[in-house]
């Protein structure tokens, strides 16, 4: 009876060992590896004109704040309806007196303009838009783009005077008037921006 017992025992105890090692199985979940967009990895230029001969000024914006990062299977769809920001406080163009006209007089002439916000549509492999927010207004802003693995670039002319920026240009054109005078005499701050943005996507 005693031997009978202890098989007994044996045999629950073989069970319940079991038991546990495939509920720990279950458990294990396995995630599959995806693409997201790195803001560490992101750099956002611009170029803007200033004379009537079209003299390029060159600047960035050293931070981007992602506010829907997600993991997804291809490149295409890590970028479509990603939404961000970017602090206009974050502007840089290598020399601190231009950086804090274009804060005060170009920036701080416009409504609500601590950030740019906006959201990425793709339309193909090449082409998309942005809906970007500046002003208090928000106007689509056509791109193009080039994948090549984790590598994108994206490229866009923005009109500025679609955000009704006007006023914030003639108010930067009146405290750069003699550095945006060109050999012609005439004065001007072009509304025309080049945007290149260029991102290494996160793969993991």
């Amino acid at each position: 009876m005693k031997n009978s017992y202890l098989l007994i025992l044996l045999i629950l105890s073989i069970t319940f060992v079991t038991s546990c090692k495939e509920n720990k199985k279950k458990e294990v979940v396995t995630t599959e590896k995806g693409y997201s967009v790195e803001p560490k990895t992101t750099t956002i230029n611009w170029i803007a004109y200033k004379t009537t001969s079209k003299v390029p000024v060159k600047g960035q914006f050293t931070k981007l704040n992602i506010e829907n990062n997600k993991k997804s299977k291809t490149g295409l769809e890590a970028l479509n309806n990603l939404k961000f920001n970017i602090p206009v406080s974050s502007l840089f163009t290598n020399d601190t007196i231009r950086d804090g006209k274009l804060k005060k007089f170009f920036f701080g002439s416009m409504k609500n303009t601590s950030l740019i916000s906006g959201t990425i549509h793709i339309n193909n492999e090449t082409s998309g838009t942005v809906n970007i927010v500046m002003n208090g207004i928000s106007q689509v802003l056509p791109i193009t783009f080039v994948i090549s693995d984790q590598m994108v670039t994206l490229e866009a002319l923005m009109d500025l005077d679609n955000w009704q920026a006007q006023t914030a240009l003639e108010a930067l054109n009146v405290v750069c008037k003699d550095l945006h005078t060109g050999p012609d005499g005439i004065s001007k701050t072009w509304s025309e921006v080049k945007i290149e943005v260029a991102t290494y996507l996160k793969y993991d």
